[in-house]
């Protein structure tokens, strides 16, 4: 729990805990440190001075370093003859000086200084634009203009994401696809590519689904992808795993180098499930030494004696309509689809899944767990695999709808089972900006009926009320206090629901120990329910035909419901003359002045939570 500073991020407690526990390697995956070029620099030079060795188990400090940042990848690729998209360093180069790094001033004339450089350069490429931080991923320090005033206003949230990272600008590249090659070099020269991922299915630039093979891009295109990921690769010496990130035009098979990626991807199984190659494992051979010809699985790969040694080319790269199964993944993520995937925070009181031999899924928080506000959203990933991408995503609909998590967070997972059913996954026609439209226009939704919510809430409520009196005479007796005033509460309980902007008001009388009688404004309406409560703490409610499972409780924010597998939460009714969030951060800036006139949804406030803005 905590900030950075407590976590996988602190460079110098890293190397610390290295030397005191006397490692032999440095294994940091992704996320947090894995792009830090300092742990590998720090590294060499605290075991250094202890005539010790500790490998770090990645790419070079130097090469980290160049690759790592967003705008020297991007001059290197310029310089490598690879196509990049329009931006503010267009015809700028780069050469490596004898450390391996791109001299200041190069590195410079690509930084955009200013809010006024950055509107210079949009005018100069032309809008739309993103702006971005070379230090940023994952979502954060990236934002999208569409004129000069959107522009000044994500400048300062683009350098407050990501403080001290150097900014640019690019053109924003619509329609687009986003590829990805998967590399990974040793340290003899050698690189390959291991096949693809398609990544397009994003919000907010962060991904949602990730699937390979990229069955989108005719197989000559994608081969061209992957020669000039390998090549760009061995041009500056990479070793270990990586990523190329390629943005893809299927309108013109036109594509543009994005970034790469110095580490492994969250991601990487969807690569393991269909080539076969365990990419850690791989990390470590690399690390050991041992050149990629080598290592058992790689030769698998390309058709050679498994057990054998001995140089081969690595220069096949394997169509993407020959593999022979499809896998798709889904990131689990602790944010509120109803909220435009706004990040939420709290514990997790339950979760339930079993992996099968057609779907895979781990979780990195456990029942009492939680997610913390300074935690990224993501907590848990499904991959799921079929001999066609149809089967795949048939088999990751079903995994999400078995998938049952409880607690005070929200999550996506109802959702995403929406998303893999509509008919733009299922025909493969989405771009990059397609989850975002959906987004903002509410076209996807997990509907509750108004009628199965409200009494649902009302039912909890007075089952809640019927269970305090209860505990309240219970703890009278034990006291020899013999007032029955509680249980005669139960003839005639109060319950008021408000639910989407309606308010409800019950009177609910206990006709048994099972049984309430829901009265809905004085007589209007009166409905028998059964209910019952089961082994796993949830209420069975039957009335009428309808039959449900309710998991509730009662938060600070309001009542929060799981029913039938999908959460509904019902607000708690506020003065309307105060502005609250809904989630847990630091308030990081007003965006109007005090005493101004506020729109009605204009933005108010800029509050930052789960590394966002």
């Amino acid at each position: 729990g905590g900030s950075n500073a407590n976590n996988y991020a602190n460079v110098q407690l890293i190397v610390d805990l290295c030397i005191q526990q006397n490692v032999d390697a440095v294994m940091v995956g992704w996320g947090h440190a894995s792009e830090n070029p300092k742990l590998g620099d720090l590294l060499l030079e605290k075991t250094a001075a202890l005539g010790r060795t500790v490998t770090f188990i990645g790419p070079t400090s130097p090469v980290m370093r160049v690759l790592g940042d967003k705008i020297g990848s991007t001059l290197l690729a310029q310089a490598a003859g690879v196509s990049t998209m329009p931006w503010n360093g267009d015809g700028l180069s780069a050469e490596l000086d004898e450390n391996g790094n791109i001299p200041f001033d190069q590195f410079d004339a690509a930084c955009i200084h200013s809010v006024d450089e950055a509107v210079e350069a949009a005018n100069r490429i032309g809008y739309p634009v993103m702006l971005k931080a070379s230090e940023g991923g994952g979502g954060k320090g990236i934002r999208k203009a569409l004129d000069e005033e959107e522009l000044r206003n994500a400048y300062p949230q683009v350098v407050g994401e990501v403080p001290g990272s150097p900014v640019f600008l690019v053109q924003l590249c619509q329609g687009a696809r986003h590829l990805e090659v998967q590399v990974v070099g040793d340290a003899h020269g050698n690189a390959m590519a291991l096949g693809g991922r398609d990544c397009s299915t994003q919000r907010r630039f962060q991904k949602i689904f990730e699937e390979g093979p990229p069955t989108v891009a005719p197989d000559a295109i994608f081969e061209r992808m992957m020669r000039e990921a390998v090549n760009l690769c061995k041009s500056i010496g990479y070793r270990s795993a990586g990523t190329v990130e390629w943005l893809y035009l299927p309108a013109t098979d036109e594509y543009y180098f994005l970034e790469l990626n110095p580490r492994l991807q969250v991601e990487h199984p969807v690569t393991e499930g269909i080539t076969g190659v365990s990419l850690p494992a791989t990390q470590l051979h690399v690390a050991m030494g041992i050149p990629l010809y080598n290592i058992p699985e790689v030769r698998t790969f390309f058709d050679k004696d498994t057990l054998g040694t001995g140089e081969f080319d690595l220069e096949y790269y394997k169509p993407s309509s020959s593999y022979p199964k499809h896998v798709i993944a889904a990131r689990i993520t602790a944010e509120n689809p109803d909220e435009g995937f706004k990040p939420t925070s709290g514990k997790i009181e339950r979760i339930n899944f079993q992996s099968d031999t057609k779907v895979w899924g781990y979780f990195s928080v456990v029942a009492d767990g939680g997610v913390h506000e300074f935690a990224d959203s993501q907590f848990g990933h499904l991959f799921a695999t079929g001999d066609t991408r149809e089967e795949a995503r048939k088999s990751l609909v079903l995994a999400l709808k078995e998938l049952f998590i409880l607690g005070d967070i929200r999550t996506t997972v109802e959702y995403l089972s929406e998303l893999l059913e509509t008919p733009e996954f299922k025909e493969n026609t989405i771009d990059t900006s397609w989850l975002d439209g959906l987004i903002a226009s509410k076209a996807v939704q997990v509907e509750t009926k108004t009628e199965s919510a409200v009494i649902a809430a009302a039912v909890y409520r007075a089952y809640k009320q019927a269970q305090d009196a209860v505990t309240s005479f219970k703890d009278s007796l034990g006291k020899g206090q013999l007032s029955t005033l509680p249980l005669r509460e139960l003839q005639d309980m109060p319950v008021e629901v408000t639910y989407k902007d309606t308010k409800y008001d019950f009177q609910v009388t206990a006709r048994g120990p099972d049984t309430f009688l829901l009265d809905l404004n004085k007589g209007a309406q009166t409905i028998e329910v059964k209910i019952r409560e089961q082994a796993d703490g949830s209420l069975y409610v039957a009335y009428g035909e309808e039959r449900h499972q309710l998991y509730a409780k009662e938060e600070p924010l309001g009542l929060r419901m799981v029913l039938d597998g999908v959460t509904v939460l019902l607000p708690t009714v506020y003065d309307p003359s105060e502005l609250r969030s809904d989630i847990t951060g630091k308030l990081v800036r007003y965006l109007v002045d005090d005493g101004a006139e506020v729109a009605a949804g204009q933005p108010f406030a800029e509050a930052e939570a789960m590394k966002m803005l």
